[in-house]
């Protein structure tokens, strides 16, 4: 276009090349359409099978994971790094990619002009490029720092709000509020760095940009001068380096942020890449399981604390059929005891034998529907009761729910409620008193008809009429049942079968109630001691 105003020569020139510009700006727009709904289809895809993934991964991790990792961390991790890693995937690389291919044709059409030219437009480009490079790399580092800040400051005010009621009785919602500005004030000084080091790049890459031009149009007016490039080409390299420029400096200001979404990234696909520390999975699935456990010599430490022993040597058996009770004081072993069982974790040493075989030989999923446990503080969901008793199970019967929590004693106060059995538990089952979620999870437990019961103090918030009745199902109940009872209370573990002893993470008694108290030991103390508080607690009503 430029030769033919400059010589007037060919007069189909002009059209030809208007012509050519219009069909190739509808190619490019109608190609741009396309594949701006292919690309956004494409990363919202990823976006959630990314979430998803990461998830089940997370899901997958062993007890461990989660003791040593705060919740609040895992939870920016799945909410506020995948958000942020997605923008970026979303609009940030889809610019970079878009200007990428654009420098890369402009550049073609570049050289085609003028190879001189375009080889020091290259050699310009080589020497700005360490700009972003420079700024990328700290902007990397900064977006680490700035997402870890953000994780904490999610711990403290999830921390806060888990625990508003202990707040709120110490009064202590200013300290909690200081607390999580603190956490702020560090993000926010993270954010002042971020946006100075943004500010500094963003100037740099402009300099770099007009160097750029300038040298351009210094280098080709030498060569127009010395007739190696006619006005023409001079006038097309111009208009495709403005064009390219534009791209480069599309790429050097997009690039930064691409890097800071790599930043974000790196410990959502280090939750992702991360292999449970769990044994090789079992395939054991027999149709028929006594229920038969042996602890043979079993040793084990925490993994936060593994200097200091939970279990020492302790061997005991739980027998299908009988109601084997264990009891000490607090930080006897016992919980630890239910954990193992629970396959939350591994014994360093000695072995645990479920029917003659080890435990881990037994397919996870099909061990789990076998073993039921009823804790002292169980965990309900915002649900209603029906859902938080049929738990894992899907859609049954109503019918069924009714019988599992006639069983329990919750039947009576499930009923009497507004809404029956479709009354919601409240987040975390806070609707309701502790007995009255210690009932409910005592109904989900018998639910699943499980061969291994398990009680860890299931009856702590029970009154005495509610803890008869569960007793009754207890010793009255199904035969074949192997039942491991935790409990303080000695009126709760008189009827045991065996009764167990652990101190200091070792069996130090056992046999029956009568045996041990005939044996004046440690059982026979507990024992002593609470009589002596039930009597001296009725004498101070009769007084």
């Amino acid at each position: 276009m430029t030769d033919w105003i400059l010589n007037k020569e060919d007069p189909s020139a002009f059209r030809n090349a208007i012509t050519a510009m219009s069909l190739i700006t509808i190619g490019s727009a109608v190609t741009e359409f396309f594949c701006d709904c292919l690309y956004n289809v494409t990363m919202s895809r990823i976006h959630t099978r990314t979430q998803s993934q990461l998830l089940r991964s997370v899901l997958r991790q062993d007890i461990a994971f989660f003791d040593s990792v705060p919740t609040g961390d895992i939870t920016s991790r799945v909410t506020t790094d995948i958000t942020a890693m997605s923008e970026s995937l979303s609009s940030d690389l889809s610019l970079l990619m878009w200007y990428l291919m654009r420098a890369i044709f402009l550049s073609s059409y570049m050289l085609s002009v003028s190879p001189k030219l375009t080889l020091f437009t290259l050699q310009c480009l080589c020497v700005i490029m360490l700009v972003p490079k420079l700024s990328g790399t700290f902007y990397q580092d900064l977006a680490v720092r700035v997402q870890e800040s953000l994780s904490k400051a999610n711990q403290v005010a999830e921390e806060t709000f888990s625990n508003m009621k202990t707040v709120r009785s110490f009064a202590n919602e200013e300290g909690e509020y200081r607390r999580y500005e603190r956490k702020l004030q560090d993000t926010y000084q993270l954010n002042k760095m971020e946006a100075m080091a943004y500010g500094c790049s963003n100037v740099a890459n402009s300099f770099s940009g007009l160097a750029l031009k300038v040298g351009i149009l210094y280098f080709g007016g030498r060569l127009v001068t010395h007739g190696d490039l006619n006005g023409g080409d001079l006038v097309s390299f111009v208009l495709y380096e403005m064009q390219f420029t534009s791209a480069v400096e599309v790429l050097l200001r997009m690039y930064p942020d691409v890097r800071k979404a790599v930043g974000s990234s790196e410990k959502v696909f280090e939750y992702m890449d991360r292999t449970p520390k769990l044994p090789l999975a079992g395939h054991l699935a027999p149709h028929i399981l006594p229920g038969h456990i042996q602890f043979q010599h079993v040793t084990f430490s925490y993994p936060k604390c593994p200097e200091t022993p939970a279990l020492q040597d302790v061997s005991f058996e739980l027998r299908p059929g009988k109601v084997t009770a264990l009891v000490g004081p607090c930080d006897a072993g016992k919980t630890t005891v239910v954990q193992l069982l629970l396959r939350f974790y591994e014994p360093q040493g000695g072995r645990i034998l479920l029917d003659g075989k080890p435990l881990t030989d037994y397919e996870n999923r099909y061990y789990r529907s076998k073993v039921s446990v009823v804790s002292q503080e169980p965990s309900l969901s915002a649900r209603s009761l029906k859902d938080n008793i049929s738990y894992g199970m899907g859609d049954l019967p109503l019918r069924s729910v009714e019988d599992a929590a006639e069983i329990a004693n919750a039947h009576s106060f499930i009923t009497g409620m507004e809404h029956g059995y479709q009354t919601g538990a409240g987040q975390r089952g806070e609707l309701l008193s502790g007995g009255q979620k210690q009932r409910v999870a005592l109904a989900r437990a018998l639910l699943r008809d499980p061969q291994i019961l398990i009680l860890d103090d299931a009856t702590s918030a029970l009154d005495t009429e509610s803890e008869r009745k569960v007793q009754s199902a207890l010793y009255d109940g199904p035969q074949h049942r192997t039942v491991l009872l935790i409990s303080h209370r000695i009126s709760t573990v008189e009827r045991a079968d065996h009764i167990l002893v652990l101190e200091g993470g070792r069996i130090m008694e056992e046999g029956t109630h009568m045996q041990l108290l005939a044996q004046a030991g440690g059982y026979h103390r507990l024992w002593e001691k609470q009589r002596s508080s039930f009597q001296r607690g009725n004498g101070e009503k009769l007084e």
